[in-house]
Order: C-alpha cells, then sequence, then structure tokens
C-alpha cells in the first residue's frame, strides 16, 4: 500500500484536518452496512443525504473512499485505512450518547424497544398502550426484527430477548421461560384430520422458517424428521408464517402466549414436549439510570410477566 493513506491518518491525528462526525458517521455506517441504502436506513438519513456526505468527506480529505461497482460500494485502500478512526470516533460517541441519555430525568422523549416480529406484533401493542397512559410525552419507537439490536450503539434502548445478554455493558431479567408448540387452525384440522404421532406431523404441511436448513434440524433432534424440501410454504417473518397458520394453509410452530390468544387454532399433539423459550428483558448499564428508559424498561417488565401463562410441561 502506498503512504498516502498514511499521511492522511496522521494528519487527522494531529488536527490538520478538521472531521465533521456527521460526515464521518456517514461513511462509518455505509462501510459498516455495505451499501448507501441500507446505511441511509439504519441512522435515519434519506440516501442522497447520506451520499453527500459520503462525497463531500471524500473531498475534505483528498481521497476516495469508496469504489462505486453498480449498486456495490468497495472501501479502497485509503478507505480501509481510515476506517478504524471512524469507528473509534463512532465508540466514543454511542458512549457519550449512552452517558448523556442515563443523566437524563425528563419523562419525556423517545425509548426504543425492539423485539422479534412475533412478540412486537401481538404481545407489544397492549404494553405500549400502557406505556402511553404511564407517560403520554415518551415517545415509543418499535424495532421489529429477529435480529440481535446492538444496544452499545444505541440501535434500542430496551430489547425482548431469547438469549441471555453476555455483554458486561448490559444487563438483563429473566422474566419468564415459555415454550413454542405446533398448531393449526380448526379449517385446517377439519380438512386433514388431527395428526396423531410426530411421524404424521412430519408428513403434514409444515410451515417453515428461513434458514429452512436450520429449522428442519431444529425439528429433527425435537423428534419430528423432516427435510427442507418437505417445506411448502417458507418465510423469515413469523408473522406471516402465523396468519397463514390462521388461515388454514398448515401447520406452523407459536409460542403459547401467542397461539393461546389467537381464535380458531388448536394444539396438536398436546404430549409432544415443546421448545423451550426464555424471555430476557435486556438493556444498557448506562441507561438505567434514565427515567424514561427506566419507566419503559419496569412497565415492560411487568406487563409482559402478565402475558405469562405458567409452565407448558
Amino acid at each position: 500500500m502506498n503512504a498516502f493513506p498514511e499521511k492522511i491518518t496522521s494528519y487527522m491525528h494531529m488536527g490538520m484536518i478538521e472531521v465533521d462526525w456527521n460526515l464521518a458517521r456517514a461513511f462509518f455506517a455505509t462501510a459498516d452496512a455495505g451499501s448507501l441504502s441500507a446505511a441511509a436506513r439504519k441512522i435515519g438519513l434519506t440516501q442522497p443525504t447520506l451520499s453527500r456526505q459520503v462525497a463531500e468527506l471524500e473531498e475534505r480529505l483528498g481521497v476516495v473512499l469508496f469504489d462505486r461497482i453498480g449498486k456495490r460500494l468497495r472501501l479502497t485502500g485509503a478507505g480501509q485505512a481510515l476506517l478504524e478512526h471512524a469507528r473509534v470516533m463512532a465508540t466514543a460517541a454511542d458512549a457519550m450518547a449512552l452517558a448523556a441519555a442515563g443523566k437524563s430525568q425528563e419523562v419525556a422523549g423517545r425509548v426504543t424497544i425492539s423485539a422479534s416480529d412475533a412478540i412486537a406484533a401481538h404481545l407489544l401493542p397492549d404494553i405500549v398502550a400502557r406505556i402511553r397512559r404511564a407517560a403520554p410525552k415518551i415517545t415509543v419507537v418499535v424495532v421489529s426484527s429477529n435480529a440481535i439490536s446492538d444496544l452499545r450503539r444505541r440501535e434500542a434502548d430496551v430489547a425482548i430477548r431469547h438469549i441471555r445478554p453476555t455483554e458486561p455493558e448490559l444487563i438483563g431479567q429473566l422474566l419468564f421461560e415459555t415454550t413454542a408448540h405446533f398448531y393449526a387452525a380448526r379449517s385446517w384440522v377439519a380438512k386433514n384430520g388431527m395428526p396423531g404421532t410426530p411421524a404424521e406431523l412430519a408428513e403434514a404441511d409444515i410451515l417453515g422458517f428461513e434458514p429452512a436448513e436450520r429449522f428442519a434440524e431444529q425439528l429433527t433432534s425435537a423428534g419430528i424428521a423432516i427435510t427442507p424440501d418437505r417445506f411448502r410454504i417458507v418465510s423469515e417473518n413469523s408473522v406471516v408464517v402465523w396468519e397463514m397458520v390462521r388461515r388454514g394453509l398448515g401447520i406452523g410452530m407459536m409460542l403459547r402466549e401467542i397461539a393461546e390468544r389467537t381464535p380458531g387454532v388448536v394444539r396438536l399433539l398436546p404430549d409432544l414436549p415443546g421448545t423451550r423459550v426464555p424471555v430476557w428483558l435486556v438493556s444498557h448499564r448506562e441507561l438505567r439510570t434514565s427515567r424514561r428508559v427506566g419507566l419503559v424498561f419496569e412497565v415492560l417488565a411487568n406487563e409482559l410477566r402478565r402475558c405469562s401463562i405458567g409452565d407448558a410441561g
């Protein structure tokens, strides 16, 4: 690699080039996400605005940060050399934002809650209504995703997860353990009959989740021997799968707390042990001293515990 990127790096260290954090953030988000569109969604900008900011940073530094190959972006040598500095800036900015948010004693402003699509769609609405009654000046932002939000980078303030947090900066409460079981619409059972054994269940119309190979492995380990090619309907979105189950298109898995609140569906093979699913509530340590985040955390904890319908056995 030539010395030019190293020269630019030295200039940044010595303060000879002043870098606007907004421009550095645009560069880091784009490099991290891999595309302008994904980066724009992540940091809440329009794609043209983000593109202009990246171009302005390139102009100020006098280097090209990305090679543009069609719609794809690839870091240049200069971009690679500066990426770690931008990462350090991003980490520092996130830490400052967390510390500032943690000092806030105002019960107003935005609080972001991340949850799986099924919990966000089926359990959160009533809980959000409870939060709104308790704190009408809080704006609740719901991130519905089956990916794990990075709480250290403020992708969410509070997360409902199915795994225990391992990062030392995060704190979590295990609210309860539930189970997921197989269900079908009464109309499907009336047409196809009630499966009586795991083998009969495996031969039925099971709706799959992406990645189908992993879902097939999970079912096989639970005693439902099935191969990925047996799934005729597959989605990564459990709300979509559940709606199709409800409409009689096939058999699907769902948490008991959601399934038993859904009219018109029945549990299949009730003696078959369910898949155990822990429900954790997680936040960043810095945010627990924020009154608005603390209030939302406590309401979520209390209301989610009330949602639990006990051990499935």
